[in-house]
């Protein structure tokens, strides 16, 4: 409840309309401050969301994938683990989409930036490094020592991605390095192809590589949002026709997990096309003087 300042009611008195004003001004100021720590807005909601979908990524691949493979019990549900842990962390992806925009819309509180980081942690560098151990145990051809170390480096670089992104301040609209949601998706679309060990740990390296570049990323905003939210659902329609075991299901999940690849692969090869191109403008310059 709100006291109101005995000066205030004097004036309200003497000046009707002026004090009126500067009531609801004070009033629309105070319902527009950032909440307490104690108090969670409709955004924190999303991002608690996202950091749950990570733990249960992490549940069904130990329960569903790992516990099968380590003691030895023949299991047809592996496929259908790795889908739904893969599935939860599109989820959380949109999630993390979605408490963004909530927070713009709406009230942030003064937990937004802690618990989003925290949930990114969770969704989006624990997850992911855990999906590349565990693929190193029961993949043929695997190394499990090797495995870990890739997986150390993947959840080094969301650290610090998350870090740098809470110290730095970019131009809008931009991203500086590969957004932790599209870098673990990569990751795991790069270990769901299931290439051979040694390509498919180069790719995992250079994901985590791209995570801690200057590259920039565009942020889905708009337009890029509502594209962002249609190849989440795509994926995961994707993943459930493989799970099931839909004919060509396979083929739709590999189809997904190459895009997904392509996608991530667009913004460095971009930077790279336009320094060939200045390396040759200024050739060319060079020549012509």
């Amino acid at each position: 409840m709100t006291v109101t300042d005995p000066e205030t009611v004097q004036d309200t008195d003497e000046d009707g309309d002026g004090s009126a004003r500067r009531l609801r001004w004070a009033r629309d100021r105070e319902l527009f401050t950032p909440r307490t720590p104690q108090h969670l807005s409709t955004a924190d909601m999303f991002t608690l969301g996202n950091a749950v979908c990570g733990f249960l990524a992490i549940y069904c691949t130990t329960t569903g994938v790992l516990i099968p493979h380590l003691t030895g019990v023949a299991t047809s549900g592996d496929r259908r683990s790795a889908a739904t842990a893969v599935t939860l962390l599109l989820i959380g992806s949109m999630f993390d989409l979605f408490d963004g925009l909530v927070a713009r819309k709406l009230r942030s509180s003064a937990l937004g930036a802690e618990l989003d980081n925290l949930a990114d942690l969770i969704s989006f560098g624990i997850a992911p490094a855990y999906f590349v151990v565990v693929w190193g145990m029961v993949a043929d051809g695997g190394h499990q020592q090797v495995a870990a170390g890739i997986a150390i480096m993947v959840l080094l670089a969301v650290v610090l991605r998350l870090a740098r992104f809470s110290c730095t301040t970019m131009r809008p609209g931009v991203f500086q390095g590969m957004p932790c949601p599209m870098g673990a998706l990569t990751v795991i679309s790069i270990v769901l192809l299931n290439p051979p060990f040694v390509p498919a740990v180069i790719g995992i390296v250079a994901v985590a590589a791209l995570m801690v570049s200057r590259v920039e990323y565009p942020k889905p905003h708009g337009a890029l949002a509502t594209a962002t939210l249609c190849w989440i659902v795509v994926s995961m329609g994707c993943l459930a026709a493989w799970a099931t075991g839909v004919p060509g299901g396979a083929a739709l999940l590999k189809v997904g997990a190459t895009l997904q690849v392509t996608l991530a692969l667009m913004a460095p090869l971009m930077v790279l096309r336009r320094k060939v191109g200045d390396v040759r403008a200024r050739r060319a310059e060079s020549r012509t003087g």
